[in-house]
């Protein structure tokens, strides 16, 4: 069974930092491209982050870029994103999702796995 579980999500005050967790099981975790996305009350889930299985590339939202940063351990079968300078539009749960597309992976409907969500809250 494939697990994916988010975790490092909290309450901070702008500009402040958080570190998300996904930790995958049940999978080649390294044949898998993994993505970050967002959903905001009554709003549609978003793309912010996402790497490539093979080669490590990295896409990120015009929200995301310059603040957050992807990183993934193939070792440690987790995924990682480092958000800086966080702003109140951040707040949502953030959800990581893999695939085995190596393309679209902007896209929510490519990813085959979602975990459960992590909150983040950030007040202004």
């Amino acid at each position: 069974e494939v697990q994916l579980v988010e975790s490092g999500g909290g309450l901070v005050q702008a500009g402040g930092s958080l570190r998300l967790s996904c930790a995958a099981s049940g999978l080649i975790f390294a044949d898998y491209a993994i993505g970050w996305f967002r959903q905001a009350p009554g709003k549609e889930r978003e793309g912010v982050s996402c790497i490539s299985s093979s080669d490590g590339i990295t896409y990120y939202a015009d929200s995301a870029k310059g603040r957050f940063t992807i990183s993934r351990d193939n070792a440690k079968n987790t995924l990682y994103l480092q958000m800086n300078s966080l702003k109140p539009e951040d707040t949502a749960v953030y959800y990581c999702g893999a695939t085995l597309k190596v393309i679209r992976l902007r896209i929510a409907t490519e990813y085959d796995y979602w975990g459960q969500g992590t909150q983040v809250t950030v007040s202004s």
